[in-house]
């Protein structure tokens, strides 16, 4: 996927020009727009509030919202739309990983519809460049408060082993379709309360499907306490098993959530005392993966540039060439281009999370990521500032 494989080539994540080179003025006027609307907590939290409660009384804001944050992080309403950006994306040596943003639902006939637009982007990869990989969430395809009971070991009825057994089916389903594209999914990790049983899962399947290369790929979130102990005990089976171990790596996407549901519970929270120790343990976990190059596949998901830095280095230490396969960076659509799109210019596999779905359906999606954007401290500045240089340098030029 890259353009060259120079493994002496440098990287650098300063150069707006590369970053933006796809953004027209327009665009780049539309970016920094938004941006600046979501550097204000208060006004997303206000904008979200009333957005969902428009959305709820069926008033129709949809267009409003496709044309501003739909817009800045997503796809399209749906796959044909979304393909547009996956080809321009594409003539940057970009790939797209295609999820389907719908999340929440609790009817059968929405999963069931679920799983089959997570089959067609996989059978769909296999004929378009640019699509290397599919991905999804176990509760696009099971009922959460099913995943919970499940991960405590509760009891379930008659009704429920049976929707148990569907939801099972559903994840066969997509898991034997990537198996015979050859094209890798990505699963998505979700709150600690129903991990477990998601873990369990995919953990099943990964004995199964990643025989000769990984397949299907476990997500870790690295601002848990618990994952790099996790991660090794994986590397271990897989080898003594003989199996390769995907893994997508994130810092993590619940933390406000989690820690306010340990405080209500009474037990200790899984979420790391610091941000330090978040950072400390997702380079480890890089580092690890890196050493055990020849077992593994993973995909280093963030938007921290030096934790990006830190993986080049790290692959021109061992001599892994820029287009290593086995070895993907992955960002968010609309959020640091500044990362992928140089990345991708010195030959390095780069992929796009790009969500996609009819507008309502993707707004819990919208929400978290609107959310959590404002929380990270600094990400919405550097953002800005990395727009607006390049617009201030397009000024000069002209």
């Amino acid at each position: 996927m890259g353009a060259t494989e120079n493994k002496k080539s440098m990287v650098s994540f300063d150069n707006t020009e590369i970053a933006f080179e796809h953004l027209s003025d327009k665009d780049l006027d539309f970016a920094i727009t938004m941006f600046k609307l979501m550097q204000n907590p208060t006004l997303v939290k206000i904008g979200t509030a009333l957005s969902n409660f428009a959305l709820a009384l069926r008033l129709p804001i949809s267009p409003i919202v496709k044309a501003t944050v739909f817009k800045q992080f997503c796809g399209g309403v749906d796959l044909n739309e979304s393909l547009k950006k996956v080809a321009e994306l594409h003539q940057s040596h970009i790939g797209s990983i295609l999820d389907y943003a719908v999340e929440g639902a609790e009817s059968e006939s929405v999963f069931d519809d679920t799983k089959n637009q997570i089959i067609e982007v996989i059978r769909k990869a296999e004929t378009t460049p640019g699509i290397p990989v599919a991905c999804m969430k176990i509760t696009g395809i099971a009922r959460f408060g099913l995943l919970e009971k499940v991960t405590k070991r509760t009891k379930l009825t008659e009704t429920e082993k049976d929707e148990y057994l569907k939801a099972i089916d559903r994840f066969e389903q997509i898991c034997k379709a990537s198996f015979e594209t050859g094209i890798p999914i990505y699963i998505d990790a979700e709150e600690s309360w129903i991990q477990p049983a998601i873990d369990k899962l995919i953990e099943s399947r990964m004995r199964i499907y990643n025989k000769k290369k990984a397949i299907i790929f476990q997500t870790l979130q690295m601002y848990r306490w618990d994952k790099m102990e996790h991660l090794n005990k994986l590397i271990k089976e897989s080898k003594k098993e003989g199996w390769f171990l995907g893994v997508k790596f994130v810092r993590g996407a619940y933390m406000e959530k989690e820690n306010q549901r340990a405080i209500e519970k009474g037990y200790p929270t899984f979420i790391q005392p610091d941000k330090e120790s978040t950072d400390r343990d997702f380079d480890l976990a890089i580092k690890t993966m890196v050493e055990n190059i020849d077992h593994v596949e993973f995909c280093n998901g963030t938007h921290n540039a030096l934790s990006s830095m830190k993986l080049v280095e790290l692959m021109r230490e061992k001599n892994l060439h820029n287009g290593d396969r086995r070895i993907y960076f992955s960002q968010l659509k609309g959020m640091s281009d500044t990362i992928s799109f140089n990345l991708a210019k010195s030959g390095y596999n780069v992929s796009k999370y790009l969500p996609y779905g009819p507008v309502k359906a993707t707004m819990p999606y919208l929400t978290r990521r609107a959310e959590e954007n404002t929380a990270i401290a600094g990400q919405m500045g550097k953002e800005l500032s990395d727009l607006v240089t390049e617009k201030n340098r397009r000024a000069r030029k002209n």
